[in-house]
């Protein structure tokens, strides 16, 4: 990265916009009120589905020119994205989707990858990981492994990949990096997390709810519901679940955007915090005003351009920084 391009690069907003603010109101009255009385049964788990794959098309922009190249193993479902004028290359980038662990997919994400992809000028590869009630912990979590190690095997060298996830992604990118954070082998350059779950009870969630107000498109309560479908009888203290960063040195540097008005925005800070204190990297970046993921979201929020160019600009560093660290070896 360039002067030239720090100079330009946006600036985080200091406080939420006019239209960050109405956006969030009408958002709260229509999606929140809607979300709240889901059922987390069967139909209610297809109709959340379709709902937010409704939401992520029509709130998304696709770039012309992107490509999509599927990929189907007998272990391995998912897809390469690659933005308007993106080659294959040395480098590679790998995202966990959000979801809950319930409702999306690589197909929901795509235009957000596309996005990212044009942003940094790598490939993104997603996975596709089966979702909750069909497959409870820990599939996802395997499913994520089984993708990176496929991106290994395919002759990607870690230091030469980046990581990008949002909301239960997160989690899931955490998980996968913490169980293998003594092999220097296993560990990308960097990883980007838009807004990402940490507390799978979502306790932090709901205390920060309790103090201040709740996020407009969905409750912590009803979110809790939901990431439950997937971590049903399992015991929550499990380290695969709850997190411990103890190791955090020994993980890649780590760049959290987070919006100002969502649930989440207690977990991001708590992964910042724990980050650190265990002597890792960490940037975290509360954007105004913004939604969970507003990253997805350009229609509703034209900060979602800005934040994907200091993602970018954070996976240009994060690659500089593993060079060096490989010269100096």
């Amino acid at each position: 990265m360039t002067e030239t391009d720090r100079a330009t690069l946006p600036e985080v907003p200091t406080r939420a916009t006019l239209r960050a603010a109405l956006s969030a109101t009408v958002t709260r009255w229509t999606l929140g009120n809607l979300t709240s009385v889901i059922p987390m049964n069967t139909p209610g788990v297809w109709f959340g589905r379709g709902l937010i794959a409704t939401i992520m098309e029509t709130f998304g922009s696709m770039p012309d020119g992107t490509r999509i190249v599927p990929v189907r193993t007998p272990n391995l479902r998912g897809e390469w994205v690659l933005g308007p004028g993106v080659e294959f290359g040395r480098r590679a980038g790998y995202y966990v989707h959000g979801s809950a662990y319930v409702i999306c997919s690589a197909r929901t994400h795509r235009k957000l990858v596309a996005r990212l992809s044009e942003a940094t000028g790598l490939p993104m590869f997603v996975v596709d990981y089966r979702l909750a009630p069909e497959h409870r912990f820990p599939t996802a979590a395997e499913d994520v492994e089984a993708g990176y190690r496929w991106l290994l095997a395919e002759g990607y060298a870690a230091s030469d990949i980046v990581m990008g996830a949002d909301s239960a992604g997160g989690h899931l990118t955490c998980d996968m990096l913490l169980a293998h954070a003594g092999d220097p082998d296993f560990r990308p350059a960097g990883v980007v997390l838009f807004s990402p779950l940490i507390d799978v009870t979502l306790g932090l969630a709901l205390e920060q709810e309790k103090a201040t107000y709740r996020d407009p498109a969905m409750s912590a309560t009803a979110a809790a519901r939901m990431v439950g479908l997937y971590t049903q009888g399992q015991n929550l203290a499990d380290p695969r679940l709850r997190l411990d960063f103890a190791k955090a040195e020994q993980l890649p540097p780590m760049l959290i955007q987070v919006g100002g008005f969502e649930m989440l925005r207690a977990d991001a800070r708590y992964l910042d915090a724990e980050l650190r204190r265990g002597g890792g990297a960490s940037t975290l970046e509360v954007w105004p005003g913004m939604v969970h993921v507003f990253q997805a979201l350009p229609h509703l929020a034209p900060e979602a351009g800005p934040a994907l160019r200091r993602a970018a600009a954070f996976i240009a560093d994060a690659y500089k920084r593993s060079n060096e660290l490989e010269e100096v070896c």
